[in-house]
């Protein structure tokens, strides 16, 4: 009988030191909140955009495969647009073709809540992939500006690739855009007359961040390059998506 209680003792102890440790693992993982677009209309073209496939895909991969644990949000929830052209063949990458074989990914993305649910509490930092679609929705709305704000605020990092840094477009901290005397980079406006939209955008990103106030560079068209300027992290077009990530990781595990 004896024996029987003192298993059972060992039993229990286990039980609660393995609840215990997984417990804290999991507060220990960090958190990271995907932002992205609900718009789908490139202007007046009649044509399609939405979110660019290698800048969701490649950033996601990269975070949570070192334990990241990923939430993602629309402005409007549900399932954002991919721009017809990044799920070409011709702008496949090792992680687009993941992404298009990852049914829990592509499921999550069917069911996104939506961004005015969210609070920076929850999470240790924000991305925003880019793509055209941000330019229109996520540029103008002050949800997503006043979350941005927030993540900065509480001295967590926020992090942007190709268009989506047009997003900090109105974001302000105290009366001042955030983006002013702050090394940024983004999509070129070479890069914009390169792809003939020059004229369909609404706004030029690398005219707005300079307009704002930002100390804007760029390296060559299409090659990678990142910056980062204290919180704050910006790729200029899909071939830095991983840089971004490289470079929001790093602050990541630098906040214990």
């Amino acid at each position: 009988m004896k024996k029987i209680a003192l298993f059972v003792i060992i039993a229990l102890t286990a039980s609660c030191i393995t609840a215990t440790a997984q417990k804290q693992n999991k507060k220990g993982m960090k958190k990271v909140l995907f932002v992205v677009t609900s718009h789908d209309k490139l202007g007046n073209t009649g044509e399609k955009t939405g979110f660019w496939t290698e800048e969701l895909a490649a950033p996601y991969y990269g975070l949570a495969d070192k334990g990241v644990q990923i939430d993602i949000v629309t402005p409007l929830g549900g399932q954002p647009p991919i721009d017809p052209k990044s799920a070409d063949p011709s702008s496949a990458t090792e992680d687009t073709k993941r992404f298009d074989a990852d049914t829990v990914l592509l499921e999550k993305l069917k069911n996104t809540k939506k961004l005015s649910e969210v609070n920076q509490a929850d999470y240790d930092a924000v991305f925003y992939p880019g793509g055209h679609g941000p330019l229109w929705d996520l540029a103008e709305d002050a949800n997503s500006a006043a979350l941005i704000e927030a993540f900065y605020t509480h001295n967590k990092p926020v992090a942007f690739v190709c268009h989506a840094p047009g997003v900090l477009k109105n974001v302000k901290i105290n009366g001042e855009y955030l983006v002013k005397g702050k090394k940024v980079t983004g999509f070129a406006n070479s890069e914009e007359a390169a792809v003939g939209l020059t004229n369909i955008v609404p706004f030029l990103l690398e005219d707005v961040l300079q307009k704002n106030g930002a100390i804007y560079s760029k390296t060559e068209d299409w090659h990678p390059y990142a910056v980062e300027d204290g919180l704050l992290i910006t790729g200029q077009n899909p071939a830095s998506s991983k840089l971004v990530a490289e470079k929001l990781l790093q602050q990541l595990n630098a906040k214990k």
